[in-house]
């Protein structure tokens, strides 16, 4: 048991910067005091004493504002910070080193009874105000972006965002490849635990990234076209189209001095 308690600690340490000492966290983490309660109230449930499991867990969760079922499976090293509004279901179960922030939902869709909960497997990563919904599975080391609403299975190492949850970094992966000037951008995409970076990626600004190559292409396409045309004595395109600045893009300014090119030549 005291092995376990260590362990538990060591994974603040890990991950929460704002941990500074032992005594500090053993007195002024709730996420890991209610996971200690939990394993208690689990062990009673396992033993048929499901009233007092269950009063144990009210208490818990009046007591850290997490709510943990008692019939709820939980790994190793598992950590939920802050711990406010945490509320997972009776057939979750979860794996080692998982971190949930505060106001996460490991819900389900159904009121039949079985397995109605989600399974989070090892070194998942779920953001703050994330629910995930139903028996999906969560895949190894997947990371769902805060407010996202999760009602399908995601791929290990796969981040999830938006309502409804759309994986978004294997997408950015791909874009790199097809496109090198959208790679900066692609880069940026990712998990975010608080939604709060600019650069957080929704299905809008895919489809809009998506335009923008359209448009960049088109307008190689003119340029050339009329730079031959001119060649043969025609004389069109006499007024410079501007040019698409992938960059004005990624850091939201305009570039001033835009670039132009020369019909004539």
């Amino acid at each position: 048991m005291f092995e376990r308690i260590k362990e538990d600690i060591d994974s603040v340490f890990h991950r929460d910067p704002a941990a500074r000492t032992t005594f500090e966290v053993l007195t002024n983490y709730p996420g890991l005091h209610a996971i200690w309660i939990h394993r208690l109230s689990h062990r009673l449930w396992k033993a048929n004493w499901k009233w007092l499991a269950r009063t144990l867990s009210t208490f818990s969760r009046w007591l850290t504002g997490v709510e943990i079922h008692p019939g709820a499976t939980l790994g190793r090293r598992f950590f939920i910070d802050h711990g406010m509004g945490v509320v997972i279901g009776e057939t979750a179960e979860i794996g080692d080193d998982v971190t949930l922030y505060h106001g996460v939902t490991l819900g389900g869709t159904s009121w039949s009874a079985g397995k109605r909960h989600p399974t989070l497997e090892d070194n998942v990563v779920v953001g703050a105000g994330a629910k995930v919904l139903g028996p999906i599975t969560m895949h190894k080391g997947a990371k769902v972006g805060s407010n996202s609403v999760v009602v399908k299975d995601v791929p290990a190492n796969a981040t999830v965002v938006g309502i409804p949850g759309r994986i978004v970094m294997q997408a950015a992966e791909k874009d790199q490849e097809k496109h090198a000037q959208r790679g900066r951008i692609a880069r940026k995409y990712g998990f975010d635990a608080y939604a709060v970076s600019p650069d957080n990626p929704d299905p809008v600004a895919n489809a809009i990234g998506q335009m923008l190559d359209h448009l960049h292409l088109v307008d190689t396409k003119v340029e050339e076209m009329c730079k031959a045309i001119n060649t043969m004595g025609g004389d069109v395109c006499g007024k410079a189209l501007p040019s698409l600045d992938i960059e004005a893009f990624e850091t939201g300014h305009e570039k001033k001095d835009q670039d132009s090119f020369d019909p004539h030549i």
